[in-house]
């Protein structure tokens, strides 16, 4: 390697431990970040090498392994003690009630970003330069606006996956699959154009509804794709969950050259006493831990709760980093946070386990639920 390893005075490890156990219970601050967007160079640092001398290292794998037991631990006493329920099922009702808004939410994360390469001259995420304005300028006010928004979403998707073709730097920002997968099933929802349009078409004797081509077949279509909208959640956390271990493998513990470029340009080993290694290790494994918890639907709110105060820590630890990298991200954790795990997920089988029947909430008992 050409920048040799640091290596911590073992008089740290005991608070290393307890930093660690920090680290990958919120994922660190960096561990969100988009390294190509922060940094023009990294460090030559070769992968097996980084991962020998950093696994063979008692002061990092320590700490990780403290933290990963903590970590652990809390999860098993919570299942086991399973306190604040009704506090936890007054929470699930309240976020309910945000259930209406959910296509509106997915709209403003695909459509803001979208708007804003287009603008800013780049094709989706700023690591790719190639200027698209007046498409995504297009598709992004469509999205906003939720005119034709089914047609868009999967438009989009394809403005995508052309592009991935063309470059893979476009994995950083692998939840537009999701996202706009998700916007082609609900469609606009409301508020939106296209629910306006169609309130105005199926009322009788309304001129436009003489004229809209396309409402009788829009109803049918709906009723066919209906059965399949309870697999929204599905899609947003498995989408998002493979974005959360693409960007830990792929950014961190595959490509510890660029994360260590960041260690070193923000000095956060004088933020937190931790060193480079450790950082990257931390910071990788709480990405793909985290990303693993989403895919398999365990403990899903809280992990997105998790993800969205990382993103917010993001925003002001490194100041380089690019807002609207992240505006998608926040839309599809704020999104699960609504809907929950859904279909196929590990929460399914823990609520059936244990759960306390008499500590669940109805929405007639949160003051305000509708």
């Amino acid at each position: 390697m050409d920048a040799p390893l640091r290596r911590l005075p073992a008089g740290r490890v005991v608070g290393q431990a307890a930093l660690v156990a920090a680290l990958l219970f919120s994922a660190s601050e960096t561990a969100r970040a988009h390294e190509e967007y922060v940094v023009d160079e990294e460090r030559e640092v070769a992968v097996a090498e980084f991962l020998r001398e950093s696994l063979t290292d008692p002061l990092v794998v320590g700490p990780l392994l403290a933290g990963a037991f903590v970590v652990l631990a809390v999860v098993g006493v919570y299942l086991v003690v399973r306190p604040a329920q009704r506090d936890v099922a007054a929470f699930r009702a309240a976020m309910r009630e945000y259930t209406a808004y959910v296509p509106w939410l997915l709209r403003i994360s695909i459509g803001i970003p979208l708007i804003g390469a287009g603008f800013g001259g780049y094709l989706i995420s700023p690591a790719f330069g190639i200027e698209a304005r007046l498409l995504q300028v297009a598709l992004g006010f469509l999205l906003l606006f939720g005119l034709v928004t089914r047609l868009v979403a999967v438009l989009t998707l394809a403005v995508y996956l052309v592009g991935l073709a063309i470059d893979s730097i476009l994995l950083l920002q692998l939840e537009f699959v999701p996202g706009t997968l998700a916007i082609a099933l609900l469609g606009g929802g409301r508020p939106s154009g296209d629910h306006v349009l169609q309130r105005i078409a199926g009322t009788p004797g309304t001129v436009y509804g003489r004229f809209d081509p396309i409402y009788d077949y829009a109803r049918e279509f709906q009723t066919r794709i209906d059965p399949y909208r309870r697999f929204l959640p599905t899609i947003v956390r498995a989408g998002l969950g493979c974005t959360f271990v693409s960007l830990g493998l792929g950014q961190k513990l595959l490509r510890p050259g660029i994360a260590l470029a960041v260690v070193d340009r923000y000095d956060l080993t004088a933020v937190v006493p931790a060193g480079p290694e450790l950082w990257v290790l931390g910071a990788g494994l709480s990405e793909v831990g985290l990303g693993l918890a989403l895919l398999f639907g365990f403990f899903t709110r809280a992990s997105a709760a998790t993800a969205i105060g990382v993103f917010t820590l993001t925003l002001f630890a490194l100041p380089d980093d690019p807002v609207l990298a992240h505006v998608s991200l926040f839309g599809l954790a704020s999104v699960l946070l609504i809907t929950g795990s859904g279909p196929y997920a590990v929460d399914g089988w823990l609520g059936a386990y244990g759960t306390d029947k008499e500590a669940d909430v109805s929405d007639a008992d949160v003051p305000g639920a509708v």
